[in-house]
């Protein structure tokens, strides 16, 4: 009896997700259009505003000038999560990518595909992780 190989399918090409999250990151917090439409949102957690007085301003800021990836803190090469710290505090952001047209119900099948692909960056306090 034979089995079947498994389908191979192709991996995301992890440079170009990499470029999309840096550019969608920088468009969604310093206002720097990417070279190419890239669909996203921006979402903050509601600690984060409580935080208040210029806080979510400065974290913002922040996350879109994040530029520190190593493998430790980006082992899939991907640029999707990092921490910064704002006035002593360590705020978290991730960027979560979802099929265009899911509802941000599934995953994004084309990572790699921007006009497949709605990214979501969120910015959190640590301890809303």
């Amino acid at each position: 009896m034979s089995h079947a190989e498994p389908a191979e399918y192709p991996r995301p090409n992890a440079t170009v997700i990499a470029a999309h999250n840096d550019a969608f990151r920088r468009f969604a917090c310093l206002g720097i259009a990417p070279d190419q439409a890239i669909q996203g949102r921006l979402v903050v957690t509601q600690s984060l505003i409580e935080a208040g007085d210029g806080f979510v301003t400065e974290a913002v800021k922040a996350t879109g000038a994040f530029d520190t990836f190593e493998p430790d803190n980006d082992p899939d090469g991907w640029h999707d999560f990092g921490a910064v710290t704002i006035r002593g505090e360590t705020v978290f952001w991730k960027i979560d990518l979802y099929e265009a047209g899911s509802d941000f119900r599934y995953g994004a099948e084309a990572p790699d595909n921007p006009e497949t692909t709605m990214r979501v960056l969120t910015i959190m306090m640590a301890r809303d992780w």
